[in-house]
């Protein structure tokens, strides 16, 4: 008979040991003190509170940190464990004091921002870091606050030389005025304008609030200011973190532009723009998947350089993409620092937009200069001199112009932390909002009322995506699959995407007449991509269905065309799908599948980003427990990358 091994519990470690203990409780996994172990021997250090160490700023990266501080460890652990499995305080944290004192002593660390000597570790304060995660903040930081002093861009048509006597910010408030032409919001005016008189611009906001119309009038006014000069167009670069979000954007920035109404030449650049994935941009090298063909030493040639949905931008993306950007082209960060961060470590927007999120701060020399540019004032707190640059090149666009009612009601309310308005305005709702207040948990099966509501829409949906399905129709069978969404926090369990694509596929089997979900490939399956495909141009996140095909067989229908389903190796059925993977797209009708409230993957972000998904409808489900636990729990992830740009360094 064979022995049954837990593979989450590392072999071979002395049993009082302290990375023993903390392996066998769940918080360390062998990752972490396999590598941990290793640098010990490297170094030939035996010291097992340096190995604690160590092993939590491994850990650290893995649960979305840039860093581990090593004072606050213990708090910070009790959101990314589950609580009911790990006794915390039964564990043998260290004193942190002395815990710090002999990290700072080990070879394997290098003390302070200054010290020069080669260590894996790096200990600021009593912020601990693996080195490269620590090069990457500080070169990330360092990079964005050049760009934000540097007050004017020369170049891409822009005439910066007549700027000090006045001659070409007249110019500019001229154009301004006539880009934005009927257009009455003073946060758009005053994003373009920035974008327009700096480096680097940060255009935040949450959706429907204009950030893609916004991105598509700056590029049409800096092309027509290239014609006005005579110059050439400047070439634009439009990225993203994911296929998938690059595509959207493109759809967008081409939409736009008909209403933008720029010059000739300018239209014809904003409807034949096409967008990449930054790893696309930056030309991943075959050799190896962590460098890129494009980087500090050979950059990219592009004069404007936006980035869009940048709250999914890890820390270490972020550092190879702004090191690739010229120094004298323009770097526009665009996304909702609200939303849910990037998946890997660093939630870099959040970082960047900091305080601004809640009010503007500027110096009063920036404020008055787009003041003077725009023709309108924003609420703005001014900073004082010595205060970093960043905030002149930072815009929150506030004003929502896609939905209102309940909607933005329940999204202000959990953006803000108010438990108690979310819960009030979930109760009222109105035909655009309704909350089955129910633990999933607690919902018996099947044959229950509770959950009516929902089986109703997947069922008028699912009809509807069904026929076109069968028809063979691929442009309507499109609009139906991006006309509704069930969202869930978890992959798996009662309020995860495996039990509701199963339990919508039982209702569908059961209502529609026809509907047959036999095999993998049936006429009317929505599929997901999960991996890069290029050869097919198929990205992670594209979605598509199953078709019938006029000359027989069948398809699966893409927007970029019909593909055969034998060519289709990584796909799963996308009735449902998680919030992360629903991030960056947006469907008329939303259901949104809480976990219970202790899970620890429900926080604020999670839920702001699910119920922001909604154009028209949005269905809640779960209890007020889970709703109130999302909202009172924000992400907070460890970094320096806010101290280092806003004031301050390190921790």
């Amino acid at each position: 008979m064979s022995a049954i091994f837990d593979s989450s519990v590392v072999l071979g470690l002395p049993e009082e040991s302290l990375l023993a203990a903390f392996n066998r409780s769940g918080v360390l996994a062998p990752s972490d003190v396999h590598v941990a172990r290793r640098l010990g021997r490297l170094a030939g250090e035996t010291d097992e509170l340096v190995a604690l160490a160590a092993a939590f700023a491994v850990r650290a990266p893995r649960v979305g940190h840039v860093r581990v501080d090593l004072t606050s460890v213990r708090q910070t652990a009790e959101g990314e464990v589950e609580e009911d499995e790990v006794d915390l305080d039964g564990l043998p944290w260290p004193d942190a004091p002395a815990w710090v004192e002999r990290v700072a002593s080990s070879p394997l660390v290098a003390v302070g921002e200054e010290a020069t000597a080669a260590a894996p570790l790096r200990l600021v304060g009593s912020a601990l870091y693996l080195d490269r995660y620590w090069r990457d903040e500080r070169a990330v930081a360092a990079d964005l606050l050049a760009r934000a002093r540097g007050l004017r861009v020369a170049g891409a048509g822009v005439d910066a030389g007549a700027a000090s006597g006045g001659g070409w910010v007249a110019r500019s408030a001229r154009s301004v005025t006539e880009a934005l032409s009927g257009e009455t919001d003073p946060e758009q005016r005053w994003a373009v304008a920035m974008a327009l008189l700096r480096g680097l611009a940060v255009i935040a906001g949450g959706p429907g609030t204009g950030k893609t119309t916004t991105v598509a009038r700056l590029i049409g006014l800096l092309a027509e200011q290239a014609e006005e000069a005579g110059g050439e167009l400047p070439l634009v670069a439009l990225t993203a973190p994911t296929g998938k979000a690059a595509n959207r954007m493109q759809e967008a920035v081409r939409a736009a532009a008909r209403s933008v109404t720029p010059s000739g030449g300018a239209q014809a650049l904003l409807e034949n723009l096409e967008a990449a994935t930054v790893h696309r941009l930056l030309r991943q090298r075959p050799d190896n998947a962590s460098r890129f063909r494009y980087n500090r030493y050979n950059r990219l040639p592009h004069d404007v350089v936006v980035i869009d949905e940048t709250s999914m931008l890890s820390l270490w993306l972020m550092a190879r993409l702004v090191e690739a950007v010229r120094h004298d082209a323009r770097l526009v960060l665009v996304g909702d620092p609200e939303q849910l961060a990037s998946v890997e470590a660093g939630a870099v927007l959040g970082d960047v937009v900091g305080p601004a999120s809640g009010r503007l701060r500027m110096h009063p020399r920036a404020r008055v200069e787009l003041e003077e540019v725009t023709g309108v004032g924003l609420d703005v707190v001014d900073v004082p001199e010595h205060a970093s640059e960043i905030g002149d090149s930072v815009v929150v666009l506030r004003t929502n112009h896609r939905f209102r009612g309940a909607l933005a009601e329940l999204a202000e309310a959990v953006r803000s932390g108010d438990a108690d308005a979310a819960v009030s305005v979930l109760g009222e709702g109105d035909g655009t909002l309704e909350w089955l207040a129910s633990d999933l948990a607690e919902v018996p099966e099947p044959g229950s009322g509770v959950l009516e509501p929902l089986r109703l829409l997947a069922c008028d949906a699912g009809r509807d995506l069904f026929v076109a399905a069968r028809a063979g129709d691929r442009p309507v069978v499109l609009e139906a699959l991006s006309s509704w969404r069930i969202l869930c926090a978890h992959r798996r369990g009662p309020a995860g995407v495996s039990s509701w694509n199963a339990r919508v596929v039982q209702w569908l089997v059961d209502e529609i007449e026809g509907f047959a979900a036999d095999g993998e490939w049936y006429v009317g399956r929505p599929v997901v991509v999960t991996a890069n495909d290029y050869s097919l141009r198929l990205f992670n996140g594209d979605t598509g269905v199953i078709v019938a095909r006029e000359e027989g067989g069948i398809a699966a229908a893409f927007d970029r065309g019909l593909v055969s389903p034998s060519r289709l190796s990584d796909v799963d059925t996308v009735y449902a799908m998680t919030v992360h993977k629903a991030q960056g797209s947006e469907f008329d009708q939303v259901a949104v599948v809480l976990p219970q409230a202790t899970s620890r993957i429900l926080t604020r972000e999670l839920l702001y980003t699910a119920v922001t998904r909604a154009k028209r409808r949005l269905v809640v489900v779960g209890g007020e427990e889970s709703v109130r636990a999302a909202v009172a729990r924000p992400i907070a992830r460890a970094s320096g990358l806010t101290a280092r740009l806003w004031g301050g360094v390190g921790v």
